[in-house]
This record gives structure tokens, sequence and C-alpha cells, in this order.
């Protein structure tokens, strides 16, 4: 450890944070914490950082917006990285847009909104940044990115700058290369399509509504914790077995839409995984489903 606080102080790779905690920065506020937090502001420093990381043979984790993912107790052991917000600019081009992966998905969908561009209304409800939106291939209401995604820099774990375009990215459902190629994205371009304001701003409100009235919105949640099996809803049949409502500790699978588990104050990672693994087990046993988890699991168990 000494050793790497002797590298990172004196390289130029953004603010450095020492056993961080990390449940102020994850949407389910549960987490450890991290030996090191690094905040990189631009891609120069990112690029830095992550080939001296590879160079000494330390592990790195990339946290975020902190949603999607639940924390271990314990924490994350080597390095972990938060995009600054140098890493949140945006600019619009005709019918594309250029986010950098910092930036919440959230905003620059009601951005492009408000420039008369469709094609993000899909993405107004998913509390993540550009970089994991193209990570996990993010989607909602018929649509994901791999609809509108035009190309990407990513800085690989070499410390390598690429440009990967739509071709070269392997989306599948809540799939990308980046699944097994380790790297981070520092920017994104989509391709959108000029449409009419009003009609634009309609879709997005009847998807907040109905996030509103079916989705625990005012809780700490990481979203829907399971895939869909093929044909049918994970919040069918987490509801149909009975589980509403089911607590462990300090994590209740929520009332409101059965495929979010609620922090309700002071649940901890293990205290959502026994409920993960319990709704596992159960629909397992009554339907013969594997239920596949959407949630990455981060740290030391």
């Amino acid at each position: 450890m000494q050793q790497w606080k002797s590298l990172l102080s004196e390289a130029n790779v953004g603010a450095v944070l020492w056993n961080e905690p990390l449940a102020k920065y994850t949407t389910w506020k549960i987490g450890g914490p991290a030996d090191c937090l690094v905040v990189p502001e631009n891609k120069e420093q990112l690029a830095e950082l992550i080939a001296l990381l590879h160079a000494h043979r330390i592990p790195w984790t990339q946290l975020g917006r902190g949603s999607n993912m639940l924390v271990s107790d314990k924490g994350i052991r080597g390095a972990v990285i938060k995009l600054g917000q140098g890493f949140e600019d945006y600019r619009f081009e005709g019918e594309t847009v250029t986010a950098g992966g910092g930036l919440s998905l959230v905003k620059l969908s009601v951005l492009a909104g408000k420039q008369g561009l469709s094609g993000l209304e899909f993405a107004g409800g998913i509390p993540g940044s550009v970089g994991g939106a193209v990570y996990m291939n993010a989607g909602a209401h018929g649509s994901d990115v791999s609809r509108i995604f035009k190309s990407a820099d990513i800085v690989l774990e070499t410390g390598e700058l690429v440009t990967y375009a739509a071709k070269d990215m392997a989306f599948d459902y809540r799939h990308s290369i980046l699944h097994e190629r380790k790297g981070i994205v520092t920017e994104a371009v989509f391709e959108l399509q000029h449409g009419d304001r009003k009609e634009i701003s309609a879709r997005m409100a009847s998807y907040k509504d109905r996030r509103r009235r079916t989705q625990p919105l005012q809780s700490a949640t990481a979203g829907s914790v399971f895939r869909n099996p093929p044909g049918d809803h994970a919040a069918r049949l987490i509801e149909e077995a009975g589980l509403k409502g089911l607590r462990i500790g300090g994590a209740e699978i929520s009332l409101q839409h059965a495929n979010f588990i609620e922090n309700t104050g002071q649940a901890t990672a293990e205290d959502v995984l026994a409920l993960i693994e319990h709704i596992k087990e159960t629909i397992a046993k009554k339907n013969g489903i594997d239920m596949v988890p959407e949630v990455y699991v981060l740290g030391e168990r």
C-alpha cells in the first residue's frame, strides 16, 4: 500500500482519496471502503492512471455513478476509479451528440429532448452514467443504447486510448465487448433523429409518470435487481411467489415493485445478497427458472 501511495501521489492522475467509504457514492447507499478512490479529470490523467496501475499490477475497478451495483461491506481492494467532472461535457452537432463518459444519462436524455432530438427518451429513468450505459447496453421501454450508438473513445486496461464503432461493441441484451475487454468509456457519440419537441416531451413525461407510479423512486435502490426471463417479467414472478415485502436485516423487497430491493436505512450488502439468493432459490423451486441478477457485486467478500 505504501508503494501505491508513492506512485499515485507523484503521478498526474487527479484526486486520490485513501480508505474512502463507498456507501456515499452508490445509489443503494451501501459499501465498505476502497483502498484508494481516484478521480481523474481528463483523458490524459485517466490514461496515465490506468497505465500506471497496469504496469504495477494494481487491480482497479470503475465506480461510475454508483447505480446498478452492490459494493461489499468489506469494500474494494486496489484502486477504484470514478470519472471527475471533466468527463461530463457534451456537444450537439446536427443529429449527433457527443457526451462524456461521466455524464448522467438522465441529464443527456433531457438535453436531447430540448434540442428536438429523438432516440434517448428511453433513458430518462436510467440513473447511471453514459459510460455505464454503453458498458451494459442499458435499455428500457423497448429500446437500448445499441440502437443509437455510433462510436466511443475507450481507455483500455493497458492505458491505450482506442475508438470503437458499433460493429466493435458486440452489443447484446445488457452486454457489450467491455465485459470481456476491460476499459473505461471516456466519451460516446450517439446518432439521434430530429423530432417534434412536444411529442418527445410527452413520451418522456409518460415514461416518468409510469416510473413514479410503479417504482420506489424515493428509496435507496439500485434499479431492477434481476433480468426479465425470456417471455416473462422478473417482478411478476417474485410477486407471484409471495415475496413482496420480505425483509432481511435492513433490506426489503419493495412493496411497490417486486424487482427492486430497498435499503430501509441500515441495510448491509450481506442483507441484500441474502435476499437475492432467497429470491433465486424460491423462483427456481417454484418455476424452474434461473433468475439472473442485473446488478454487479463488487469487492471483497
